[in-house]
Parts: C-alpha cells; structure tokens; sequence
C-alpha cells in the first residue's frame, strides 16, 4: 500500500499517544477511516452519534491527554460542534478530523450534499474556527504535512481542541512519511526578565503577610501545574482550597487541604478562611457567574495574586511570557522553607446516619452509598446538576479522580464522555452520577458501553424533572416525560450484550444494586434511583437563588 496522507496523520497520532480514535462513518470520510484502521497502533472506537463521539473523545482528552474525533463534513461536523466546543471551554486538546468534498469541486460552482446548499463550502472552517486554537484545510497534498502538524503542535501546545478537514480524494494519496514528534514541557520556554519580575514582585508582596492562602482553580491541570502547586503549598506551609470545578484536582489528603471554596456554598469553615486571609493565590481559576455563585465569590484588591497558565497578575501589574508550571517552580525555590500556618484539618468525609433498611431512598442515603465506592483507582463523573454538589459533599482518596463539566455545562455530556474516559483508562473504577434529563439527551452511549464490555457503574436519579433548572427559575419547562430507564438496557443488550438495568427505591435496594454492579465486569450497571422531586441537597438550593439573582437583574436603561 503506498504510503499516503491518512497514513501520515495516523503515524502522528500514534506519537502523540492517541491509542484510540472515535469515530461516525460518512461517505466524505470512508477513504480517511480506512487509511486510520491500517495503523496497527490505533483502535477505532464507534460512537452512536457525532455528539456523542465529540464528547466521548472529550473524556478520552481527560484520561490521556489529548485525543482524537473522526466525523464526515456537515452534518457530522457540524453535529460535534458541541463536543468541541466544550473540549474549548474546559481546555482540552481534541483533534477533530473531518472527511471533506473532493477537492475538485471547491470553487466549481456545484451544489453539494451536507452542505447548506449554497456553493461555497468554507461555512464549516469558519465556524470551526471559533471553537479551535487552529482550524486547517487539506486540498491537495503537497501542504498536508504541515497543515497536519501544524493543527498538532497547537493543540497540545495550548491545550485546546483543533480541526483537521481532509478532502475526501486527498486522503489516501501519495505523501512524505513524517518524523519524529515530541511536545516540550512548557516550563522550558520563557522569557526570563518577564519571570524574574514576577518573582520579586510576589516575594515582596508576600513580606509580612501572615495568613496566606492558597486556591486552586481548574485550569491547573492544562497548565501542567499540580505537581508544583503540592510543592508550593508544602514550602509556604499555607492551607489549600480547590474551587468547585478544580477538586480532585489537589489531593484531599494532602496535611494542606481545607476544602472546596465556593462562596456561601463551601465546605465549612472555607469560606471564613479566604474572607481571613491577607494573602490569596489563586493558581490557574476560572471566575464565571457559576463558579462565584453570582459575582459574590470572587475575592479582589491588593490581597489577591491570580497566576493564569501563562501569566501572573498582580497589584494591577500583568506579568507574562512564561508558564504557570515554570513560575511556581521558581516561586518554591526562592521561598524560604515555612512552618505549616495551622494545623492539619481533620479529614472530611460524608457519612451521615444509614435510613432504615425499607425507608424510601433519599439523595443522602444514595450519596452515601456512593461515598463507599470511592477508592484511589475510582473515576467519578457528576454530570450538571445537583450532582456537582453531591459531588462536592464527597471525600476523595488520594488519586480518585471528579471529573465536571462547570464552565461548558452541557447536560448529557457524562455518558458518553464517561465512555470515552472509560476506553482511555482500563483497570480503574468508573462511577456516573446523571439526571433522568441530563441522560436523555445522550443514552445511545451505553450501546457502546456494553459494546466494549465496560463495567461502569451509572447512578442514574430519576426525580423527573431538571432539579438544577426548577432550583435557579421554575416553570412546566422543567418537567420531562418519564422513561423505564433500567429497562432500557435490555433494549441496548440486544442479542449478546451484558449491560444489567436494576430499578431501587430503598436504601437497603440500593445496597444489592450495587454489590451486583461490582460484580458485572462484562459491561456497565445502570441504577435507577427514584427519589422525590424536592430531594436534593441544600447547596443546590443555596446556590441556585444566587444564580437567579444574578441571572434576573433588569437592564440598565440609558
């Protein structure tokens, strides 16, 4: 077989550690898929849908560091947008490959299928070109090689999703084989004076100040950066907090850590600390609406230090050019070795009194069952929703790892990001808590689940209705049809599948619901629990009339 451009981007992704690459057939892209299959280092993993594969490549991104989604032009394309967008949001580097119209018909005047019927057909690259930090277009051969590796390097560079678009007949013709590929480690770039200023103004401003505090933001993860954070905390001997979307993300084990940080809704005791302290470091946050409960969880002033993954920002001075890695590797060596402030706070755990065995399953006894599941190879996800804030209720061992979607926010992103987070992480125990509305937008996943034999575990809540959205504004647009949930998996079993549906309605029915998950490992476990419609947790409530608040402000009339 000669060697050709589809060979070429397979051996890149093979480099950069894509083992498996998902994937919805269409006729512009076969030729590409082919060429991706003749790779004896890569898998292709189906998806149901083309959002459903975005997203599964998503938590694919999550558990390996980068990732890869092969779709057909328009209505493939068009259709894991939502996916991308969210590998965008959440700073995760997804390739997103797409099959194109054959390279003689661009400029030709003709009308083509999946497109919007105009001749014309870049619509696709300049909606793509919002939603990735490189958008590229391969029409003929002899630029493919650098158009691949460009949209490559970008993406791991910074940490962002790409896009790929490969005419359907250049796919498999002829082209140069590539070289090696490595990816530096961020810290290894940086402009020096621009660091060292940095420095000496966060040492100077650090003089003096008793009470400093450390608060860990989600984009500490893209940034490279935990590791050095830990080292930090340890040389400044500074209690830690994690905002809501960044937990798991510091070990909870950790001497250092105090708790999730999130305005009137944190962990007890948090929240006093931050307002306390005359020294906050904010490592790698994101301040939205959702993460400041409304704007009002957002210290600032001459007391707050905000170090972003590629510049610090200080007493109204903005220091770049470097890495956030690079910074707090240097800050460590600089500081002297301190004392730990205050003692180790006592280690948090949700373990509130068991319900009698037959008393109808509440949101507590089913958080608390799932408290037990937690152990350090244990990856959760909590989809949208009052999910967050069981979540948020839950200790983590060290290494157990929380995965949310807080800035993108789209419901239904768990399943089938769960499923792609599962193919990327064998040997760990994976743990879905979804909605009954959140799950109808993306069930077809579980096919895939049992497909592949995986042995997830999905609590799926069915208080019919989106509880998140009824806390923050009600109305009867909140209300959803109800669905068998748990019979669904006889219907994704079909002939030869081992997916186990179990319907509970009592603490003690939950209990035997999940001793028969944990020992189905030839495919995934999906939980029913009924619950009433105003059981949820308080924070929920707490939050959601702040998030109404800030959403309800009239406008200022000129």
């Amino acid at each position: 077989m000669t060697y050709a451009v589809g060979m070429y981007l397979a051996d890149r992704l093979d480099q950069i550690g894509v083992e498996h690459h998902f994937a919805v057939a269409g006729d512009y892209n076969l030729i590409l898929l082919d060429q991706l299959l003749s790779h004896a280092n890569l898998k292709q993993i189906y998806c149901s849908n083309e959002l459903n594969c975005s997203f599964a490549a998503e938590g694919y991104a999550r558990a390996r560091g980068v990732a890869a989604a092969v779709v057909t032009f328009g209505v493939g394309a068009l259709s894991a947008t939502n996916g991308i967008a969210g590998a965008y949001a959440e700073n995760l580097p997804v390739i997103l490959i797409s099959g194109a119209p054959n390279s003689n018909d661009q400029g030709s005047g003709r009308i083509l299928h999946h497109t919007i019927g105009k001749t014309d057909y870049n619509f696709q690259l300049e909606m793509m070109r919002q939603i990735t930090c490189a958008a590229v277009e391969i029409n003929d051969v002899a630029t493919a090689p650098e158009k691949i590796d460009y949209a490559i390097r970008t993406a791991l560079a910074e940490r962002k999703p790409a896009y790929i678009s490969i005419a359907c007949n250049i796919a498999d013709a002829p082209c140069l084989r590539p070289g090696p590929m490595t990816t530096r480690h961020p810290s290894l770039n940086y402009d020096r004076s621009s660091l060292a200023a940095a420095l000496d103004a966060t040492l100077d401003w650090l003089k003096g100040r008793e009470k400093p505090v450390i608060i860990v933001g989600s984009k500490i993860r893209a940034a490279q950066a935990q590791k050095p954070a830990i080292a930090l905390a340890e040389r400044m001997g500074s209690p830690v907090a994690v905002m809501a979307a960044a937990k798991s993300l510091f070990p909870e084990t950790h001497p250092s850590f105090r708790g999730v940080y999130w305005g009137l809704v944190s962990d007890p005791g948090v929240e006093e600390l931050i307002n306390a302290s005359d020294a906050v470091l904010y490592l790698a946050p994101v301040f939205n609406d959702f993460s400041t409960v409304g704007w009002h969880a957002m210290p600032h002033g001459e007391n707050v230090l905000v170090a972003d993954p590629d510049h610090v920002t200080l007493c109204q001075t903005r220091y770049d050019g470097f890495s956030l890695a690079a910074y707090l590797e240097a800050l460590t060596t600089r500081l002297e070795q301190r004392d730990a402030i205050v003692s180790p706070a006592a280690p948090r755990s949700f373990s509130p009194a068991p319900t009698p065995p037959d008393a109808p399953l509440t949101n507590d006894e089913m958080t608390r069952q799932i408290q037990e599941l937690m152990t350090p190879e244990t990856t959760l996800f909590a989809e949208t929703g009052d999910s967050w804030f069981n979540a948020m209720r839950l200790s983590l061992p060290e290494h157990a790892r929380l995965e949310l979607e807080m800035q993108w926010g789209h419901i239904g992103w768990s399943i089938p990001s769960m499923f792609g987070n599962a193919i990327g992480s064998p040997g760990r125990r994976h743990v879905v808590m979804v909605g009954d509305g959140s799950f109808q937008l993306t069930a077809q996943e579980v096919s895939q689940m049992i497909r592949h034999k995986l042995p997830v575990i999905i609590f799926l809540i069915n208080n019919r209705g989106y509880v998140i959205e009824i806390a923050i504004h009600d109305g009867p647009y909140n209300e959803i049809k109800n669905w068998d949930y748990a019979g669904l998996m006889d219907v994704f079993n079909a002939e030869d599948g081992h997916g186990l549906g179990l319907h509970v309605k009592t603490g003690a029915e939950l209990d035997a619901a999940i001793r028969q998950a944990l020992a189905n490992k030839e495919g995934p476990t999906l939980i029913e629990c009924a619950l009433e419609q105003d059981d949820c947790t308080k924070t929920l409530r707490e939050w959601g009339l702040q998030v109404s608040a800030t959403n309800g402000r009239r406008a200022q009339l000129l």
